[in-house]
């Protein structure tokens, strides 16, 4: 099957042209797909978009997660529009903080207290503020086995990309094992007394280890550290009152985004009241500065916040992503053994939340089999860097994409009986999005 991608690739030279890295996001980068084989999108409908040569495609892993409801849910789109014809922003909070602030909170109830902002890494960061004012303490204590928490300095310093950030940043940042209570009591003495939090997400690809987030929650506090959770993915993918809620235990502070506004620019810091109102006017507390954003209460993405939390509370969201995964997983396996690859084309992770591995002939990651897979996946109308689901996704939408899998399978297997997938990829591989320049 052949591709026309020639408006997409032009768009993509004007877009390097204009844009530093091409994309606003560097995981949404020309390099995470194939040679010229970087879709430019148009538009989106439910599961579907479009790109600028015109070819349609199925996609996962929505705006990295964030659109969990599908492309211009109506809902949402309604909410939206209806604000907007009322004004955006104004001089003074609007009724609609306080209607989006009660709606979160009867979400979440294991929080207190929210603020919102526009993205997760505002969100992060000022929890990591928090609790650096709280314990009087200079480092963050990161778990090392996740991939990703903020844009900013404390957390870059501990990726390939650190360049612009002063090593003195680096030395207040320490990293734990994730499932690992004994490593992680083990930095706690070794650097007593100056670890203000931990920071993690609650989960990933795998559920906890029986009793280790309330055995973390309980390390933290004897050693006078707070605990926060990252919710940015697993909020309301996992459960409408996120992780927190399915595992029933309850961080100091946690952060929420992505799904959360469905593609609309919306995050959140929550947490227990004692914390956030250290960020208030009403404690004899020196006051922190927390989140002062100009455009962080915009009453039309807080509507569409409001919107989401409704919709995923009245049709049941949480439960629809997971069947619609459990589906897709099934049949993606089913597919891979049939072709003799299930041992390189690996389903991982929540359903509501998958990723796909790809691994060569020696069961190692492999960017250039990925690069093979991802490419029959656009060639037979499927797009996206993994396999999350959204709610908008058919029947039909998840049986044409096995079929589609089916067909990069068979390809898998003739360029691993060939030893070498470079004859597949068409061109350069895919790069990791933290990477040094070589």
């Amino acid at each position: 099957m052949k591709k026309s991608f020639e408006k997409s690739v032009e768009a993509n030279k004007r877009l390097h042209d204009l844009i530093p890295g091409g994309a606003h996001t560097y995981a949404k980068g020309e390099d995470q797909y194939p040679f010229e084989m970087a879709p430019v999108i148009e538009r989106g409908v439910g599961a579907h978009v479009w790109d600028v040569d015109g070819h349609e495609y199925i996609e996962y892993g929505s705006g990295l997660r964030a659109v969990s409801l599908g492309h211009a849910h109506p809902r949402v789109v309604e909410a939206v529009q209806r604000e907007l014809g009322r004004g955006s922003n104004f001089v003074r909070p609007s009724i609609v903080e306080l209607e989006t602030a009660e709606r979160f909170l009867a979400t979440v109830p294991t929080a207190d207290m929210v603020k919102f902002a526009k993205n997760g890494s505002d969100a992060t960061t000022a929890a990591i503020k928090l609790a650096r004012a709280v314990t009087g303490r200079p480092l963050v204590a990161l778990c090392a086995d996740h991939a990703f928490f903020s844009i900013d300095d404390w957390f870059i310093t501990r990726t390939p990309m650190s360049a612009g950030i002063p090593g003195e940043i680096g030395d207040l940042t320490v990293g734990f094992p994730y499932g690992d209570l004994a490593a992680t009591e083990e930095l706690f003495q070794q650097r007593d007394g100056e670890i203000a939090c931990l920071i993690l997400e609650a989960a990933t690809q795998h559920d906890p280890p029986a009793g280790y987030l309330a055995g973390l929650r309980d390390l933290a506090h004897r050693y006078g550290a707070l605990l926060i959770f990252d919710e940015m993915i697993t909020g309301f993918r996992f459960s409408e009152a996120g992780a927190q809620g399915l595992y029933g235990v309850t961080p100091d502070l946690s952060t929420f985004g992505k799904a959360l506004g469905n593609g609309f620019a919306v995050s959140a810091l929550a947490g227990k009241r004692e914390f956030m109102e250290r960020g208030g006017l009403r404690d004899s507390h020196e006051r922190v500065f927390l989140l002062s954003t100009t455009h962080g209460a915009e009453t039309h993405a807080l509507a569409a916040a409001v919107a989401v939390m409704d919709v995923y509370a009245e049709e049941g969201i949480a439960d629809r992503l997971h069947e619609r995964g459990t589906r897709l997983a099934d049949g993606v396996r089913e597919v891979a053994a049939a072709a003799g690859v299930q041992d390189h084309v690996l389903v991982r992770g929540r359903p509501s939340n998958m990723v796909f591995a790809t691994l060569d002939e020696n069961l190692e990651p492999s960017q250039s089999y990925r690069t093979l897979f991802l490419r029959e996946l656009l060639l037979g109308g499927v797009i996206g860097p993994s396999f999350v689901v959204s709610s908008a996704l058919t029947d039909e939408d998840i049986a044409r994409t096995v079929e589609v899998v089916a067909g990069a399978c068979a390809t898998y297997r003739n360029a691993l009986d060939g030893g070498d997938p470079r004859g597949w990829t068409g061109g350069r591989p895919v790069k990791p999005v933290f990477r040094r320049y070589v």
